[in-house]
């Protein structure tokens, strides 16, 4: 076993390289955001699959052609089986050369009795017994993995976000653990507001170009029209600050655990003002380290 932080060159048949984590642990104890958690990284993440398939899963990702460079499986105990399985499949990707890495979560029983009593649900192994009993056996198949682990997380004690900064500083690629995803989405108003939008801001204060006829036929990417939105009165100093309110938005979403963030500017049509501002905020923002941007204009070309 490997390092969390040793990266995979080269598949073993010359393809490209491919990263494998196994995330297993006791049951309440994150598995499944531990999982979202490697989704919003860029990890292909598959649920219980089983472990005689893992290795195939493995060996098509490695001929994806480099769509797929990130494999994430997140397992539990169904059976007294599982352990063996699954040990023998990562000790055969490791001889392999695919160096899987292996999480294991864990947390105090008193902790993960709360959890389950809060959910109202039973654990998997307790049978006709108490969620304690549950526990024991499942701590007890559960013994090698944890003992072959690269990382091993108690969460007793921790928030979901910390928990996501434990996995992002572990399994995030370089540069990327603390990015934010920027989606800066035009619309015009007469056609309804976004649904999926976070931030919604109207540029509808300025001076409207369809009403200057060299300009009504282009958008707001045309240099005329953009320089034509960009020179009026306010336009300049709304950019700025609605950048710096990004910036604060951003940096609380962040320390939420909010890695992708929404905003949509509208004007009346969606194809001057909002794209001429869509555009030139995300130009900035393009330029600003932890951010990932891209600009989407929804309405224009409908009218």
């Amino acid at each position: 076993m490997t390092g969390a932080a040793d990266v995979v060159d080269q598949a073993p048949d010359g393809g490209p390289g491919i990263e494998v984590a196994v995330v297993s642990g006791l049951s309440g104890a994150g598995r499944s955001t531990a999982a979202k958690v490697l989704e919003d990284l860029g990890w292909f993440v598959v649920d219980n699959l089983p472990p005689e398939l893992i290795a195939t899963m493995v060996d098509l990702g490695s001929r994806a052609r480099g769509d797929v460079t990130r494999i994430a499986v997140v397992m539990d105990v169904r059976s007294r089986a599982f352990t063996d399985d699954l040990g023998a499949v990562i000790k055969d990707l490791d001889s392999r050369g695919y160096r899987p890495k292996l999480l294991f979560l864990e947390a105090s029983d008193a902790v993960l009795v709360r959890r389950f009593e809060q959910n109202r649900r039973s654990h998997p192994l307790q049978g006709a017994g108490r969620i304690t009993d549950g526990l024991n056996a499942e701590r007890e198949v559960l013994r090698p993995l944890r003992e072959d682990a690269d990382l091993v997380v108690d969460t007793s004690t921790l928030s979901v976000h910390d928990l996501r900064a434990r996995i992002e500083g572990s399994f995030a690629a370089e540069g990327t653990h603390s990015a934010t995803r920027i989606t800066v989405l035009s619309f015009g108003y007469k056609y309804g507001l976004p649904l999926d939008s976070d931030l919604v801001v109207d540029v509808r204060f300025l001076p409207n170009p369809h009403w200057i006829p060299e300009l009504r036929e282009h958008t707001g990417r045309h240099r005329e029209v953009s320089d034509y939105v960009l020179s009026q009165e306010g336009a300049e100093e709304f950019v700025e600050r609605y950048l710096d309110l990004l910036d604060l938005v951003g940096a609380g979403y962040r320390r939420e655990g909010k890695r992708y963030l929404t905003v949509a500017v509208g004007c009346t049509g969606g194809k001057h003002r909002s794209v001429a501002i869509s555009e030139e905020i995300g130009r900035r923002l393009a330029g600003r380290d932890g951010v990932q941007v891209n600009v989407e204009h929804r309405d224009m070309g409908r009218e």
